[in-house]
């Protein structure tokens, strides 16, 4: 059974900083394309970032350059690492990784960025 579990998020002002982190369980990160989404208040969940299981990545032109997203296959984890945070990216984060054709998701974290 997949189960990915997302932690980190929280209150940060604009500027700041934030690692989100999603423990996976019933697969390995390094096997799978593994994804950050997010879901702003009366917004559509779009795509954040995704690594694949060949390591290379691709971001939301919202976020090139301030977000970056990395695996650690022993402790089974991927992180997203957010830098100059702006009010705009307060939205829930969710992980995904597909597998078997289904997309699996954890409960998601919610980041806030506001002063």
């Amino acid at each position: 059974q997949v189960q990915l579990v997302e932690s980190g998020g929280g209150l940060v002002q604009p500027g700041g900083s934030l690692r989100l982190s999603c423990l996976a369980s019933g697969i390995s990160v390094n096997g799978y394309a593994m994804g950050w989404y997010r879901q702003a208040p009366g917004k559509q969940r779009e795509m954040v970032a995704r690594i694949t299981n060949y390591g290379s990545t691709n971001y939301a032109d919202s976020v090139k350059g301030r977000f970056t997203i990395s695996r650690d296959g022993a402790k089974n984890t991927v992180f997203l690492q957010m830098n100059s945070l702006k009010p705009e990216d307060t939205a829930v984060y969710y992980c995904n990784v597909a597998r078997a054709a289904t997309a699996y998701w954890g409960q998601g974290t919610r980041v806030t960025v506001s002063s």
